[in-house]
């Protein structure tokens, strides 16, 4: 019977099952919007901003301008030449930068439109209500895309369509102004009145 080895620290471990090392980072590093400080790449630089004396300097100088103000340095126009510097806190720079986007994505309104469709026959019970809906929609700030569809042989009534359209762009021309007039696309007769400004 032969003898197995005697291994002193004890039996070894299959191969793999090791203690794994500190796992690296998950996932891509997620890179700056600006080049700060040493990841500058240009020669020489333009300062500019309230706290340094505007003008062309070389990197080497301008890191060391950043430091004895003990803040950092940032490239905001690289693509100029020589590139663009401000000497600020970087953390408070992009604290402002995104308060900004945030209120100007709250200022931007989007535009809303709403549809209103006829027949080229449509009469005056319906033709009140759709002017009704208009009038709301016009007043809460949205563009009205009003249209006469002609379904078969009543394309033959297009004039009709168009007299409609334009009767109702006076009807509305208090709260709205005719932004297309009317034109015919496929089998749908299209125009589009936008709200007045207050």
């Amino acid at each position: 019977m032969q003898k197995k080895p005697f291994h002193p620290s004890g039996p070894r471990r299959p191969a793999g099952s090791g203690p794994r090392g500190p796992r690296g980072p998950r996932g891509p590093v997620k890179e700056e919007p600006y080049a700060i400080n040493e990841r500058i790449r240009a020669h020489e630089v333009r300062l500019v901003g309230d706290n340094v004396e505007n003008g062309i300097y070389t990197i080497a100088q301008a890191r060391h301008m950043a430091e004895e103000q003990e803040l950092d340095l940032v490239e905001i126009s690289p693509t100029a030449e020589p590139p663009v510097c401000k000497i600020l806190d970087y953390q408070k720079f992009l604290y402002q930068q995104k308060k900004r986007q945030k209120e100007a994505k709250a200022k931007a309104t989007k535009v809303v439109i709403k549809e209103i469709r006829f027949g080229p026959q449509t009469d005056d019970h319906d033709y009140n209500f759709k002017l009704k809906h208009a009038q709301g929609f016009l007043q809460e700030g949205s563009k009205v895309k009003a249209y006469v569809f002609f379904k078969g042989r009543s394309i033959l009534f297009k004039e009709q369509g168009e007299v409609l359209l334009l009767r109702f762009a006076q009807d509305l021309e208090e709260l709205g102004k005719v932004e297309q007039m009317p034109q015919l696309e496929g089998k749908r007769m299209i125009m589009m009145i936008t709200p007045k400004k207050k």
